[in-house]
């Protein structure tokens, strides 16, 4: 929810290309991926806050979802030509895991146990 209402502001305020226009601009491109990665890492360390027990395995769970979203946004990408660059969901999947990792071990880290994923 965090990702598409910062879209939204962004399509409003010009700059991202209007709803339904691919973008093929570097710069936009990973400043989505920027501001992704963060929301994937607060997000992992909100569900690592909230597990009732083995945070980081929580935390990773989260990160499988969001790799397996991910894989399947390459997967359409790669069948549709005009949505954008090809690295952009690739790097989405590739962050995905790393982010929700990241979450974890802030959580961990704050809390003083630091576990090691299983």
């Amino acid at each position: 929810m965090l990702s598409l209402g910062t879209d939204q502001v962004l399509h409003v305020l010009h700059v991202y290309p209007p709803w339904g226009q691919p973008m093929f601009e570097p710069g936009l491109n990973f400043l989505a991926l920027a501001y992704r990665c963060v929301y994937a890492v607060l997000g992992s360390w909100v569900a690592a806050r909230l597990a009732p027990s083995a945070p980081m395995r929580h935390a990773m769970a989260l990160g499988w979802i969001g790799f397996v979203l991910s894989a399947a946004g390459v997967v359409v990408a790669v069948k549709a030509s005009n949505l954008g660059p090809l690295w952009y969901p690739i790097a989405l999947a590739v962050t995905a895991l790393p982010c929700a990792w990241l979450g974890g071990i802030f959580f961990t880290r704050g809390r003083g146990t630091m576990t090691a994923p299983r």
